[in-house]
């Protein structure tokens, strides 16, 4: 079986559309930017156009809110639930008071790789509060000094979507790849789809086989950091400490039957730092671990090494 991929620019990371029908790629692509471009509107807090952003205001009285919105936050609140609140929609305050209040190119990134900072950063922001968050068919609620944030999730559905899109509307397997998270739909190519699984060049690589409908999803610890009042900062929050989760973990890769779900998992193993091996082994779901020292450990079905992997 022949395949096509074609790659951009997309949120800062890239995004990468590969199908099973070459003659289908185009619309293949424009599909996924289109879905993506609805992710967008819907929940970026770093467009002032954006759904969220223009009821930003308006949401503690409640207000009707569009479909695409309505499915990400009940994605995201699902998410807290099934991690005890270890992924969290309501840490837009938190990242905001540690600078990461714009696109992430625009930040003041480091030059190499250090320490992330540790307790001494001062965050104005209010405590978690996700279960406070109202949602009622379309008709969101929240309480005013929340802001939310739904950078992971959304790109995590943005993949899912934007896969089973392209293959419901022109009948060909396809994988779409944004950054980190990938997800697959339809008839899979006879080897399955293949991945190679590294964070940083010189980190451990493997690759893992997923079959169709199958998702990967990568959290990591080493991407996305930013100075802040003389420190390195990252991106995943501990929402019992409003700072950055430790880095435990280099990154953490999970497969699940979608790419929302590893992305929850995944990002739920960083907070949970040395916790998360005995809550993947009570779960049962395929995983790489990557420590701060380079060591790799796997769980679940996840190949030790060599060419196999979730089915």
């Amino acid at each position: 079986m022949v395949t096509a991929a074609r790659r951009w620019e997309l949120w800062s990371t890239e995004a990468r559309v590969i199908v099973t029908e070459p003659s289908m790629l185009g619309q293949a692509v424009g599909l996924s930017k289109a879905v993506c471009h609805d992710v967008e509107m819907a929940c970026s807090r770093f467009r002032d156009d954006s759904e969220v952003m223009i009821l930003r205001s308006q949401l503690a009285d409640g207000r009707e809110i569009s479909g695409v919105l309505a499915a990400i936050v009940r994605s995201a609140l699902a998410a807290a639930d099934m991690t005890d609140g270890d992924v969290d929609p309501t840490l837009g305050s938190v990242l905001l008071g540690l600078g990461y209040d714009r696109d992430f190119a625009l930040l003041d990134l480091p030059h190499s790789p250090g320490p992330e900072a540790q307790g001494s950063i001062r965050v104005t922001t209010v405590a978690p509060a996700w279960t406070r968050i109202g949602l009622a068919g379309n008709t969101l609620k929240v309480p005013k000094g929340l802001l939310l944030d739904f950078g992971a999730i959304g790109k995590a559905l943005a993949a899912d979507w934007a896969a089973h899109r392209i293959s419901s509307t022109l009948g060909c397997g396809s994988m779409v790849s944004l950054g980190g998270d990938i997800a697959t739909a339809g008839e899979a190519p006879p080897e399955g789809w293949v991945v190679l699984v590294q964070d940083l060049p010189g980190d451990p690589s493997g690759c893992v086989r997923l079959s169709s409908g199958y998702a990967l999803a990568t959290s990591s610890t080493q991407k996305r950091r930013w100075n802040h009042s003389g420190r390195q900062v990252h991106h995943i929050i501990d929402p019992h400490t409003g700072l950055p989760a430790e880095a435990v973990w280099r990154t953490v890769t999970v497969a699940a039957e979608s790419c929302a779900e590893a992305n929850i998992v995944s990002t739920a193993c960083v907070v949970r730092g040395r916790g998360a091996p005995s809550w993947l082994r009570e779960l049962g779901m395929p995983a790489r671990l990557v420590d701060s020292a380079g060591n790799v450990s796997t769980f679940g079905s996840w190949p030790p090494d060599g060419m196999a992997g979730p089915s």
